[in-house]
């Protein structure tokens, strides 16, 4: 019977997998280039397939590489809770987080302070940013952990929930009714733009961009003073905001998935609380706003 493949060479592998280089996985896997490389031939001559490929300072994933990494990951979860099941360590230590700004002022609070207060020896540093910057930054490895929606770049991430996505208005306002419809939303890239524009212009609704910016707080800012009409997940609409539905005129929207990526060494330990952490604030906070 064949060995057992190497965990640590399949770490390695994903780290590069995660950002794109050998000489970044060489810094965050604590080990010199020339290891890193050694041991990614050997992993493939163990499978008898390419998984990179190389191209100038460019490393994408070879289609046998693409299934490996999936599988991978879910090796180094199990080997984590196998860790942590027989581990009688107290939970220490720091995780950098990255979070929408859509979810900051409704979820965040909450998460954070009852976080710490079940854990009061891990220190939780976060950012808020856009979905698509925040899985740049898992690239450049800026987080251990980032919660974003999936569907804007096709990004690979654990779907942790899917949430019924929105047209909102403020209170007392008629913004829905004005023509062309105002809406506030993200930049181009922003997938619920995406959804929201597809769903007005399939529906022949005619509409303008009002408001745009990356930043969530403007949005809502804009929605609530019953300037524009705002598109939302349940778990980020605010008190006072109302929801629009067909017999406002408007469009069903396609469902948001919420998503949670891990760098490949943020498994076990604190990253499992954490991630716990997260999928029951989001139960809750859906329960909260049905």
């Amino acid at each position: 019977m064949a060995n057992p493949l190497d965990l640590d060479q399949l770490r390695t592998f994903a780290v590069i997998a995660d950002c794109g280089s050998f000489t970044e996985a060489a810094r965050r896997v604590f080990k010199t280039q020339s290891a890193v490389s050694m041991q990614i031939k050997r992993l493939e001559e163990r499978l008898g397939e390419d998984l990179l490929v190389r191209d100038g300072r460019s490393i994408s994933l070879t289609r046998a590489g693409d299934a490996l990494y999936h599988h991978a990951r879910r090796m180094l979860e199990i080997n984590a809770e196998i860790e942590d099941l027989f581990s009688s360590d107290v939970l220490s230590g720091t995780i950098r987080i990255g979070i929408p700004d859509d979810y900051a002022v409704k979820v965040l609070p909450i998460l954070l302070s009852s976080f710490q207060q079940t854990h009061p020896k891990i220190l939780v540093d976060v950012k808020c940013n856009s979905s698509e910057d925040l899985i740049a930054g898992m690239q450049q490895g800026d987080f251990d952990l980032i919660v974003f929606t999936q569907g804007t770049n096709h990004e690979t991430g654990e779907l942790v929930r899917t949430e019924p996505l929105s047209w909102v208005i403020g209170p007392n306002s008629d913004a829905h009714k004005q023509d062309p419809l105002p809406i506030a939303c993200g930049n181009k890239q922003c997938c619920w733009r995406t959804n929201a524009e597809s769903a007005l212009r399939e529906t022949s609704i005619n509409y303008r961009v009002a408001y745009t910016s990356s930043n969530a707080t403007a949005i809502t800012s804009a929605v609530m003073a019953g300037l524009s009409v705002g598109v939302l997940a349940e778990s980020s609409i605010l008190p006072g905001m109302r929801k629009l539905g067909a017999e406002d005129g408007l469009p069903p929207l396609r469902p948001a998935e919420i998503a949670i990526r891990r760098a490949a060494n943020a498994y076990g330990g604190i990253y499992s609380a954490l991630v716990a952490h997260i999928k029951s604030e989001l139960d809750q906070a859906m329960e909260e706003a049905a």
